[in-house]
């Protein structure tokens, strides 16, 4: 009889192996529906359109202040395709009222009303423009904590916007504040 020689098929069977392995790694990268397409860019408050898309807020913020004030930070933006202008009647946290000074004037379409503390507005760098208006706001702080979330509604003339707003301690002046050991901490090193 004849001698056939048979050549073992493990090498074959580990090449598939491996190039399987790399078509289901590459598979899980691939498409439209991925965990991380609804996510969103990280900003510092809430934000939301109202349901006609006619106006949206940015950026929502309940701001507390070192001696305790409380003020509301928010960018309201007339997007309305239509180009007619809006107003900003209202706005309330937690149900109270939350003082606008001056109060907003009419916001044409592609236009904004920013609001923040008087510290917060004063510290902002202003364009040469009318398309953008500011408003100091101000509230009485109900015992608001930092880090938790509070309810923020917005009442324009096109109607209302609700949105979760996070309350925060306010920004930090750039360069003015040094985040080295603490006196007496020296030698300790984490």
């Amino acid at each position: 009889m004849e001698d056939i020689e048979v050549k073992s098929l493990k090498p074959v069977a580990a090449a598939s192996a491996v190039a399987a392995s790399a078509l289901l790694l590459v598979s899980c990268s691939a498409g439209q529906i991925t965990q991380t397409s609804s996510q969103v860019a990280a900003v510092d408050g809430g934000s939301t359109t109202s349901e006609n898309g006619e106006v949206a807020v940015q950026d929502v913020t309940v701001v507390l202040a070192e001696d305790g004030r409380a003020a509301l930070k928010f960018t309201a933006v007339n997007q309305d395709s239509s180009m007619k202008a809006h107003r900003l009647v209202s706005a309330s946290v937690d149900g109270q009222e939350v003082e606008l000074s001056p109060a907003p004037r009419e916001i044409p379409t592609q236009c904004s009303v920013v609001g923040d503390s008087a510290e917060g507005i004063d510290a902002l760098p202003r364009a040469d423009s009318d398309c953008i208006q500011y408003v100091e706001t101000s509230l009485d702080n109900d015992a608001f904590a930092y880090g938790g979330n509070v309810p923020v509604t917005f009442t324009f003339d096109a109607g209302t916007i609700d949105v979760d707003a996070p309350v925060s301690a306010p920004m930090l002046p750039s360069g003015e504040t040094t985040r080295g050991p603490s006196e007496g901490h020296e030698g300790h090193g984490h």
